[in-house]
């Protein structure tokens, strides 16, 4: 939806399991529509956050069936700002976990990937507008992966943004999405990182213009960043926020057995729940079970990746990190113009304890409900 002119929010269809074109458009159909229904008046414009596979990408693009979506678009009164370009190939109901981060920037199966999807974008996002696509931070950590690869492929991803923004009239942008244990996770490790990409350019303009960061609220709070000081310390860097991700972490105390007993029930196997301790230096767990073979340490608090709905409290003695939304959203209203996409992403609704979920639609469009009460 619209928040004003320049500023757009949705919510992102990762949510929803669909890896071929046709499942996407029968999510778009059978739930994005009942949840626009919820959150909007009839007759106003609706966005929608598209998630799409490497395999609905090619798909989508070939026939007519990127005009046939258009039309659809246009009937329903939707329009497309954002996609999230992150998860490339299967993304529920398997195990995932560090299979999301494949294949990573270092690779030639990436950046196609990812070129596809503004090929689709400069297609669908409103004339004259952005557009943006989130994606994972490089690699991950324990892959080792070669940074002079990631960086020349991003280079040639700005390179044809850069081109595609020209010939469609849109400003479209790439978002890179700190993450914990990724090639880059914190807000020290971005700036580090974007500073090499930027040295190694003999063009830092346009990598500025077409290569920016997605900051999901999440991320930073399990890495204990402060919001209002890592968004001041990436905008002095000159470097821009493509989108911004609405998420909600677990924390919880340490030195509360319960509390530890507790959080085990959010061990499953589909996805990466990545857990920071507060110690000096701060101590990295790759997954919960790797917390619990390992022991709570002497930390006071710990955070967990794992995405809970916006407007949720976990059952005490957990708790959540929706104070890092809230300082989010307090930012926004003194900096206005820092971004102008947002997207809520809870796409852990499917592996939620039972009594955390709702029914879908009722879930996400609570979730807007939250997210508009805070702006």
């Amino acid at each position: 939806m619209h928040l004003d002119h320049h500023h757009h929010l949705a919510y992102c269809t990762n949510i929803h399991p669909a890896e071929t074109w046709a499942e996407t458009l029968n999510v778009l159909q059978q739930h994005t529509l009942k949840v626009r229904d919820r959150v909007v008046e009839q007759g106003t414009p609706y966005a929608i956050g598209l998630r799409l596979s490497a395999l609905a990408a090619r798909e989508l693009l070939e026939g007519n069936r990127l005009p046939l979506f258009r039309e659809w678009l246009a009937r329903e009164n939707c329009y497309v700002f954002t996609i999230n370009g992150f998860p490339y190939g299967a993304f529920h109901g398997t195990r995932v976990k560090e299979n999301v981060y494949r294949p990573d920037w270092s690779t030639p199966e990436r950046l196609t990937y990812t070129c596809q999807l503004f090929d689709i974008l400069s297609q669908l996002a409103p004339d004259g507008g952005e557009g943006s696509v989130s994606t994972l931070p490089g690699s991950f950590k324990a892959f080792e992966a070669d940074e002079s690869l990631i960086l020349s492929n991003l280079e040639s991803c700005a390179r044809h943004l850069e081109a595609l923004s020209e010939s469609s009239g849109l400003d479209l942008h790439l978002g890179l999405e700190p993450e914990p244990l990724g090639h880059f996770e914190n807000t020290e490790d971005t700036l580090s990182f974007f500073e090499r990409l930027l040295s190694q350019s003999s063009d830092r303009d346009l990598l500025l213009r077409r290569i920016g960061i997605n900051y999901d609220t999440c991320h930073f709070a399990v890495e204990f960043d402060d919001c209002h000081q890592s968004l001041d310390a990436f905008r002095a860097a000159g470097l821009r926020i493509s989108k911004v991700h609405l998420s909600n972490a677990l924390a919880f105390d340490l030195d509360d057995p319960a509390a530890v007993d507790a959080i085990r029930r959010f061990d499953e196997p589909v996805y990466l729940h990545q857990l920071i301790a507060n110690e000096n230096p701060l101590l990295r767990f790759p997954d919960l079970p790797d917390f619990h073979s390992s022991g709570p340490g002497s930390a006071a608090e710990a955070r967990v990746h794992f995405h809970i709905p916006l407007y949720s409290e976990p059952t005490p003695p957990l708790r959540s990190t929706k104070s890092h939304v809230s300082d989010l959203l307090t930012y926004r209203r003194n900096h206005p113009d820092f971004c102008s996409h947002f997207e809520i992403e809870t796409y852990t609704w499917g592996v939620l304890p039972a009594e955390m979920q709702k029914p879908i639609v009722d879930q996400i469009a609570e979730e807007y409900r939250w997210t508009l009460g805070q702006l």
